[in-house]
């Protein structure tokens, strides 16, 4: 069997940042890493209907800056900032630090490998053909410079009467052993009345100069 990597984490350090990025004793590690998956899952859930793609977190001594990457930043910064306020309000049941919020516009939502697999999702559960629908994703995305896109689906695709299977679409090259592509990797459940469908999304947008 092949051995597989997740394809961000194999790039970490080389082509790809950390994204949480703080340093701690041995005593606190453990607290300030649950933390972070708390608030990671509280902000994935509010921040659904906004298109968030991806959360960055940087720790100072007792200072909490996220920054939140999203395709609709109005939903998130809300009226007159409201939004943003009611956010790091409601964030204060996660951690004692002070809270610095910062929200970053994602200009090509298609080139967005989180941003991809949502928007299949979506449309599955709207009853679409999944054909068209990762067809579509995938012109879409090549239209805006992708140099390459694969898309997974795993699951009962055809209905609840048929069997699970798999199915690969895709266009242009993938490298994906290469360390210096840069790949945009996510993967999202697609829950159904008749079972949950797997989407897995790999775009590659060209070469980065690591040297």
């Amino acid at each position: 069997m092949g051995q597989k990597i997740h394809p961000y984490g194999f790039r970490v350090g080389v082509s790809k940042p950390w994204r949480s990025n703080w340093f701690a004793d041995r005593g606190q590690y453990a607290d300030l890493a649950l933390e972070d998956h708390k608030i990671r899952e509280f902000l994935e859930e509010r921040l659904f209907n906004a298109g968030l793609k991806e959360i960055m977190i940087k720790r100072s001594v007792n200072e909490l800056d996220i920054i939140l990457k999203v395709s609709r930043p109005g939903l998130v910064i809300g009226r007159g900032g409201s939004g943003i306020q009611q956010l790091e309000q409601d964030l204060r049941d996660f951690t004692k630090s002070k809270i610095k919020m910062t929200v970053e516009e994602i200009k090509t939502p298609e080139l967005e490998a989180k941003l991809v697999a949502e928007y299949i999702s979506r449309q599955i559960k709207r009853r679409m053909p999944y054909r068209r629908t990762i067809k579509s994703a995938i012109r879409s995305g090549m239209d805006k410079g992708a140099k390459g896109i694969k898309i997974r689906v795993s699951g009962v695709l055809s209905g609840g009467n048929t069997i699970a299977r798999s199915e690969v679409y895709s266009e242009g090259s993938i490298p994906t052993q290469t360390l210096r592509a840069n790949i945009d990797y996510a993967q999202h459940h697609c829950k159904l009345l008749f079972g949950t469908i797997g989407i897995k999304v790999w775009i590659y947008k060209g070469e980065e100069d690591i040297s």
